[in-house]
């Protein structure tokens, strides 16, 4: 019988490590022009550790996590529980009052493998400890940012607000309510959290869940003052720093130490595994495993993700299969007209596909995929009336409104 690794567990091959090696080096480059320090944490923890801190109701703690019962210890499934029981055990807040620590290291979940999701997985953790200005959230989130602009990687920041214990209950009770009168279409996890965390509901994966709680009341509506101020400095800053987002609702995470804001960077190419880094702060998660009151707030960037975008980055820099622009014209009408406008870009020197055959909107956007596209420019008897077609960036998904009857419109559009 031939040896092979574990499921969900991967060799990283000589041919892939200078790409480890890359993520690595420049993320220590970063974390010290922000005045971060290294740490370096054990695989092995006592099970409580994480029972406490994440969440004794998670899918983490029930489900996922690889525990010795007999000696109840875990391997870490992840790295702030034990960020913070090295902050609490070693006395780090007399030493500093405001610790910034950064680990890279392997994490372990028993969940099902797939693109950018194994067993054993490598994060890179970076935590902020000793600060509650909002200041802080947006340097964190500009770090994260600027990590992986320099890496080359295109993402958005989705940003949200969880409220605190102050706001919560209020929302709590609002969203029992709304689940309550339509539990008997949740799944069967979804029934079970109403009664532990009914937040996580939001998080729920599956489809008919998602299309329930697109309704539901939002955290947003409920926040108490200091929450709703310190949400909106949050915002302030990043729009100092110019960093990008878009609020986001829904956003829960799936930890159940979250309070006040939380993040995820997100890319359109990884299929369902979109969030290549995500975070938010949990003020009174030390005090709860016996450390003094402590603010805080971190975030993970998963290296298999960020290694699996810079390969797929690489490998199409080698193929030159790339298109500047996939035009999806929606009709005999939109197909011809499509046909001379794909010529002309070309001749301008951009590099243009489309589907010859006029096929249904899906499909041609599927095929955008495939001939990895930058952009989508959809254009259908509507459009045509007003020379307007809708413009998609396929890597973070926006959409607007450019004219195609000026070529060189379209061009400066596309190079964006």
């Amino acid at each position: 019988m031939k040896l092979k690794a574990l499921n969900g567990f991967k060799d990283i091959l000589p041919g892939e490590t200078p790409l480890w090696r890359r993520v690595e080096d420049l993320a220590r480059d970063i974390f010290a022009r922000f005045h971060f320090a290294e740490i370096r944490l054990p695989i092995l923890e006592k099970t409580d550790l994480f029972a406490r801190s994440i969440g004794a109701a998670t899918d983490i703690v029930e489900k996922e996590m690889y525990t010795f019962p007999e000696k109840q210890i875990t391997m870490r499934p992840e790295a702030t529980a034990s960020m913070l029981r090295a902050y609490i055990e070693h006395g780090l807040s007399v030493q500093k009052p405001v610790q910034r620590l950064f680990t890279i290291g392997p994490m372990f979940r028993h969940e099902r493998p797939q693109q950018g999701r194994l067993r054993q997985f490598h994060q890179m953790d970076a935590e902020i400890l000793g600060s509650a200005n909002p200041r802080v959230d947006a340097e964190l989130m500009a770090m994260g940012a600027l990590l992986l602009a320099q890496l080359g990687l295109t993402v958005s920041l989705e940003l949200n607000s969880l409220g605190c214990p102050v706001c919560r209950p209020g929302f709590r009770e609002s969203l029992l309510a709304f689940l309550a009168a339509r539990q008997d279409a949740l799944c069967d996890d979804c029934r079970r959290r109403m009664n532990t965390n009914p937040l996580r509901v939001l998080d729920c994966k599956n489809p008919a869940c998602r299309a329930i709680v697109e309704d539901a009341p939002s955290i947003q509506d409920h926040l108490c003052p200091d929450c709703a101020l310190h949400f909106t400095a949050v915002q302030d800053g990043l729009g100092q720093l110019d960093i990008p987002y878009r609020r986001n609702r829904f956003m829960v995470r799936g930890l159940d130490y979250y309070c006040r804001t939380t993040f995820e960077f997100i890319t359109a190419d990884l299929g369902s595994q979109s969030a290549v880094c995500a975070g938010g702060r949990y003020d009174g998660l030390v005090e709860e495993l016996g450390g003094p009151a402590t603010p805080g707030i971190g975030f993970a960037m998963g290296m298999e993700r960020l290694v699996l975008l810079l390969l797929q980055k690489q490998q199409k820099a080698e193929t030159g299969a790339e298109v500047d622009l996939f035009i999806a014209g929606l009709g005999a009408a939109a197909s011809r007209l499509s046909f001379s406008l794909m010529h002309d870009l070309r001749k301008a020197g951009a590099r243009v596909a489309m589907d010859p055959e006029g096929r249904s909107l899906k499909s041609q956007m599927k095929q955008a995929d495939k001939a990895l596209a930058r952009f989508v420019l959809m254009i259908g008897d509507a459009e045509l009336e007003r020379n307007m077609g809708m413009l998609r960036n396929m890597a973070t998904q926006e959409q607007r409104e450019v004219s195609f009857a000026d070529i060189q419109v379209l061009l400066e559009a596309i190079a964006a």
